[in-house]
C-alpha cells in the first residue's frame, strides 16, 4: 500500500500520517486476529464440506444422569467443587491400583470370586465442562419426569421386583430369557448411549450419505442414512431403533424410533416400550470436542420427555472387539448354578 502524505510547517501534516499509519496497522492487526480465530474456531469439515465428526471419541465422566437430591438446588458447581470431585477421582484410581495383597488360601464356598480389577475401569475422572450437576437438563431440576401410573405399577409389581431378585442374583434363574440382554451378550447400552463402568468409547465414521457409529461393547454399530429416506415400516422394530439423520448447519441430527419392546437404556431397571423416541444432536466444537445433546420420549414410562447433555472427547485408539461371548460361560454357569441351588434345597 502507498500513501501520497503532505507536511505543513507546524508539523501536523506529519501527526496525521503518524495517526494514518497507526490506524492502519491496529486495522490491519485487527482483521488479522478476526481471521485467525475464526480459523481456529471453525469445525473441521470432510473432503466433500459437511463438519468433520470422524474418529475416536470418549464420554466417561463424573458428573452423574441425574442431579443428587443433596444438591437438589444447585445447578451448577462452583469451580473449588468441581475440582474437588475430580481430585478425589484421581486419589480413588491411586488408592485402587495400588498392589493388592495375594491370595495364598483358596476362597470359601459360595465366595465372591472378584471380577476386573480398576486397570480395566474408565468411570472418568471429570465432570463435563458446563459443570452442571446432572447430565438431564430439562426438567429444570435435573431429574427424570415422574414415571406414569402405568409404569409405576409395573415397576413395583411383584413381578418386576421377582426379576430384578434374579438379575441381581439373590434369586435362581429359571430360564435365559429373564436376564437382561446385557447379561446375553445381545445389547447393553442403549440409545441415547451413557457412559458405564468401561468401554466408553464410540468410533465415528462418515461418508456423504451414511454416518456409522461403532460402540465396541457387545459390538454394536449404528448406520445413519442421511439420505432423506422413510422410516422402516412400523411393523420392523428393533432392539437399536430405526435411526435418520440430517444437518441443521453444523449439527448433525439423528432422530430414531421402530424401537422394540425390549428396548431400554442402560441404568433403568425396566424395558422401555415401542413408543420410545430418541433425538440426538452431535456438534463438533473443536478439535477434541464433539458436543452431545439428546431428548428422550417414551410417553408409556415418563410423563413428559427429558434432554441433556453429555460432551464426548477426542480418545486415542485404537479400539478393540469386546468379544463378549468369546469364552464367555456366564450363561451357562448362572443357570448351572441355578439349578444346583435347586437341588441343594430339596
Amino acid at each position: 500500500m502507498s500513501c501520497r502524505c503532505f507536511a505543513s510547517s507546524d508539523g501536523q501534516g506529519a501527526r496525521v500520517t503518524l495517526m494514518l499509519i497507526l490506524s492502519l496497522v491496529l486495522l490491519s492487526g485487527v482483521v488479522w486476529a478476526q481471521t485467525a480465530e475464526s480459523e481456529s474456531s471453525r469445525s473441521p469439515r470432510t473432503s466433500w464440506g459437511d463438519p468433520d465428526l470422524g474418529g475416536i471419541w470418549n464420554n466417561s465422566t463424573l458428573t452423574p444422569l441425574e442431579r443428587p437430591e443433596t444438591q437438589a438446588d444447585q445447578e451448577f458447581l462452583s469451580p473449588d467443587e468441581a475440582a474437588a470431585l475430580e481430585q478425589q477421582a484421581v486419589d480413588r484410581n491411586n488408592r485402587a491400583n495400588e498392589p493388592s495383597v495375594v491370595r495364598t488360601e483358596p476362597l470359601p464356598a459360595g465366595g465372591n470370586v472378584g471380577g476386573y480389577n480398576n486397570f480395566w475401569m474408565d468411570r472418568g475422572t471429570t465432570v463435563i465442562p458446563t459443570r452442571r450437576t446432572s447430565l438431564i437438563m430439562d426438567p429444570p431440576d435435573g431429574r427424570l419426569p415422574s414415571l406414569t401410573p402405568d409404569a409405576q405399577r409395573l415397576i413395583t409389581s411383584s413381578e418386576m421386583q421377582l426379576l430384578d431378585d434374579v438379575r441381581q442374583g439373590p434369586l435362581p434363574t429359571d430360564s435365559y430369557d429373564q436376564l437382561d440382554l446385557g447379561d446375553r451378550c445381545i445389547w447393553y447400552r442403549g440409545i441415547p448411549s451413557f457412559p458405564t463402568g468401561y468401554n466408553n468409547n464410540y468410533h465415528i465414521m462418515q461418508t456423504p450419505n451414511v454416518v456409522a457409529i461403532l460402540q465396541e461393547h457387545i459390538h454394536d454399530v449404528r448406520f445413519i442414512p442421511l439420505d432423506g429416506r422413510p422410516h422402516v415400516d412400523q411393523t420392523i422394530r428393533q432392539y437399536g431403533g430405526d435411526s435418520r439423520g440430517y444437518w441443521e448447519g453444523d449439527t448433525l441430527t439423528i432422530e430414531t424410533s421402530n424401537f422394540s419392546d425390549r428396548a431400554f437404556i442402560r441404568r433403568f431397571n425396566l424395558d422401555l416400550t415401542e413408543a420410545l423416541h430418541v433425538v440426538e444432536r452431535f456438534t463438533r466444537i473443536g478439535l477434541d470436542t464433539l458436543d452431545y445433546h439428546f431428548t428422550v420420549e417414551d410417553r408409556n414410562i415418563w410423563t413428559k420427555p427429558w434432554k441433556g447433555t453429555l460432551p464426548m472427547v477426542r480418545s486415542g485408539g485404537p479400539m478393540f472387539e469386546y468379544a463378549c461371548h468369546e469364552g464367555n460361560y456366564g450363561m451357562t454357569n448362572i443357570l448351572a448354578g441355578s439349578r444346583a441351588l435347586e437341588r441343594s434345597a430339596q
